[in-house]
């Protein structure tokens, strides 16, 4: 009966850590002949085919050429759409992948009433961290309506709260 409940117990804390991580892909690939215009296209069309990140790291290549390794964090359902899209949009022509396991915080959307419109604040919670911030875009909105910086924008919504 013991040994029971220690299993249960078990499988209740793999099932509480599963809700906060989940194993998820890099597809890596290096290119050392694309322009920075080409790269960014191609960055776009990632996150349009369901890549969660996308991002790059300068790296040196073959022949002490300069170049970028470019980055793709997918689930497992989204990596073919995502491999067949970085052969057409980039010039590698190997790319290679690994599993590995992301960590996440609980994350909740709240729309504020304010003076200057809607703003939505992001709540992120989870291994003994809670934290807000507000959605850039709507403080990008702010700022562009009134001609200031999006600091002065943060300062005017903390004297509202």
């Amino acid at each position: 009966m013991m040994e029971h409940q220690n299993s249960e117990t078990t499988n209740d804390m793999r099932a509480i850590a599963e809700e906060i991580s989940e194993i998820v892909l890099e597809l890596s690939c290096n290119v050392d002949d694309m322009t920075a215009e080409d790269i960014g296209f191609a960055i776009e069309r990632l996150y349009e085919s369901g890549a969660l990140e996308v991002y790059t790291i300068p790296v040196g290549m073959k022949k002490n050429r300069p170049g970028t390794l470019l980055r793709v964090v997918c689930t497992e359902s989204r990596k073919q759409s995502l491999v067949e899209c970085l052969f057409r949009h980039t010039s590698t022509i190997g790319i290679r992948e690994t599993a590995t396991r992301r960590y996440i915080l609980k994350r909740q959307m709240e729309t504020l009433q304010t003076p200057y419109g809607d703003v939505r604040v992001k709540s992120v919670s989870g291994y003994g961290v809670s934290r807000q911030k507000y959605e850039y875009e709507d403080l990008a909105r702010i700022a562009r309506e009134r001609g200031i910086g999006l600091s002065e924008v943060r300062r005017l919504l903390q004297e509202e709260a």
